[in-house]
């Protein structure tokens, strides 16, 4: 069964795309692609790629928070930025929201829309069955 997971903020008149922000299934959330959101607005917030990077890791763990997971149970991440060179910067604020072991990633350069510096995605694992039931309701 899977069990979709929206971002706890997300405005549902704004709701775009045909994606879910997350979705649960077999212990693990796969998280789609996130930006520098703000999710009241549906709009892309710009900034320093290190503005943007923490708004988009903040996002993501929100969405975790609701499927009941935190950023230490990401297993993979896949981030895209628009330029290369910015990876020193994005990986610093990048490392400052994993402890322990951190995931496995994938960094490329890819043309972003909307002028966002950064998108990342990924896969965490559930550790409890409890939280995503407690995550449903």
């Amino acid at each position: 069964m899977k069990i979709k997971i929206d971002h706890p903020e997300r405005d549902p008149r704004f709701v775009t795309g045909a994606y879910s922000d997350a979705v649960l299934v077999g212990g693990f959330a796969f998280v789609s692609g996130q930006a520098s959101v703000d999710f009241t607005t549906s709009r892309f917030v710009l900034g320093s790629i290190e503005e943007e990077t923490a708004r988009t890791l903040e996002n993501i763990k929100m969405i975790l928070a609701k499927a009941g997971a935190t950023m230490d149970d990401i297993v993979k991440c896949t981030v895209h930025l628009s330029d290369i060179t910015f990876f020193d910067r994005y990986n610093e604020v990048y490392a400052g929201y994993f402890t322990g072991i951190k995931p496995a990633r994938t960094t490329v350069q890819s043309v972003l829309a909307e002028g966002i510096k950064v998108e990342i995605d990924c896969i965490a694992k559930i550790s409890s069955h409890d939280k995503v039931e407690q995550s449903r309701g």
